[in-house]
């Protein structure tokens, strides 16, 4: 039997009792993957990035081993809501026009200070004063750099198209505009290099393309890492006692540590390990989250036809942004039909071993957004379901 049948052996006696649609963690997997992320950050702190999780009670757990430290989180009425369920050091890695947030976190001590909002503009800190409805508690501020790699005099861009400040006189300068403001304080700067820690580099069937990338992550990690210091070097003057400088990803982790600028990294989804994050020659983590769909047709020979499925990730549009069959191995889309709303035809030899009623396991293709398909987590150790928690949808909760 091989490893990935064994796996669906747990699973399904894991599952007999729960009727599918349903999520699963592996625990064992998703403490190995932690573990891995501990080894790769070479003791520099892991900010959990909560978007790739999507559920207290995971966050709980690993936030509760060595090696990890606060929470990186994408909404500011998330931040505020971890905040209140007790989390006391929550990142907010984007900025944010919640105008009634900004009044509930200027108006409270305890919010202000364990949730630091992001910004790239002073115009943000407009409209935060302009949202206080008289709350004065000093706002903690994180500014962002941008991370793309400019070639040929900025005529080709590669990377994300996030914060505007990109050299370090930009963000020494929203520093400087910062500290002129009653109310706001510097405390960190953060800089995600998702075009290196986000697209793997070990693409099945594309050699070329998987070289291609790898030469332009080693330039791009050169270019930013004598970039990213020279920015904290000229925010220091401006505040010289910063609190952190947080950079990274999942499929960056040991790159970014390596840097003597940069004091924590940033990672999520290299918990979960979702489809995206297979192609990588940086690590190999193993899937941890799953979820089942039930067979409830055999249109015919070599098919089947299993309820719902239609769960897309976010990202430009395209084959590698569905779920995939993962087991049992051999199932793949009908290229007519594909992943569909209500149901989803699977062809393949293997299909006509499985019966009404059996579970399909597929892997999404980014972490935490399987969560907002399902309101519960059953959470596998070994052959059986030690534990059931919500997700944030479970908790009433779809912050986006």
């Amino acid at each position: 039997m091989t490893a990935r049948a064994a796996d669906r052996a747990r699973y399904d006696r894991a599952t007999a009792q729960l009727d599918a649609p349903v999520a699963i963690v592996d625990l064992d997997a998703f403490d190995a993957n932690a573990d891995d992320l501990v080894r790769r950050a070479g003791g520099k702190p892991i900010r959990v990035a909560s978007k790739s999780v999507r559920c207290r009670a995971l966050l709980e757990r690993v936030l509760a081993r060595e090696g990890f430290a606060g929470i990186m989180s994408f909404t500011l009425a998330e931040s505020l809501w971890l905040a209140r369920s007790g989390f006391d050091d929550v990142l907010l890695a984007y900025p944010s026009a919640d105008r009634a947030g900004y009044a509930e976190l200027a108006a409270d001590p305890k919010l202000a200070a364990a949730v630091t909002v992001m910004i790239d503009d002073p115009a943000q800190l407009d409209l935060i004063d302009a949202a206080r409805a008289g709350g004065g508690e000093v706002v903690r501020v994180c500014l962002e750099l941008d991370t793309a790699l400019k070639l040929l005099g900025g005529r080709v861009r590669v990377g994300a198209r996030r914060s505007p400040l990109h050299s370090p006189a930009q963000v020494a300068e929203v520093a400087r505009a910062v500290a002129r403001r009653p109310g706001f304080e510097v405390v960190g700067i953060m800089a995600y290099e998702g075009h290196v820690a986000g697209v793997g580099d070990a693409v099945a069937g594309r050699p070329l393309r998987s070289r291609a990338v790898r030469l332009m992550q080693a330039a791009a990690r050169r270019e930013l890492a004598e970039r990213r210091a020279a920015v904290v070097r000229a925010v220091r003057e401006v505040v010289p006692d910063l609190e952190f400088v947080n950079g990274g990803g999942t499929g960056s982790v040991q790159h970014t540590a390596a840097e003597d600028a940069v004091t924590e990294i940033a990672a999520g989804s290299g918990l979960y390990v979702p489809r995206l994050f297979d192609n990588y020659t940086s690590f190999t983590g193993r899937p941890a989250a799953l979820f089942a769909l039930p067979v409830v047709r055999r249109p015919g020979v070599g098919v089947v036809t299993v309820l719902g499925g239609g769960y897309p990730a976010s990202g430009a549009p395209g084959a590698d942004r569905l779920p995939v069959p993962y087991l049992p191995e051999g199932l793949r889309y009908d290229p007519q039909e594909g992943a569909g709303e209500v149901q989803t035809p699977l062809l393949g030899p293997v299909a006509d071993d499985l019966l009404i009623g059996d579970k399909v396991w597929f892997r999404h293709a980014k972490a935490g957004e399987l969560c907002e398909r399902f309101d519960t987590l059953h959470l596998v150790e070994g052959d059986a379901v030690t534990a059931t928690v919500p997700t944030y949808r479970g908790e009433g909760h779809t912050f986006l």
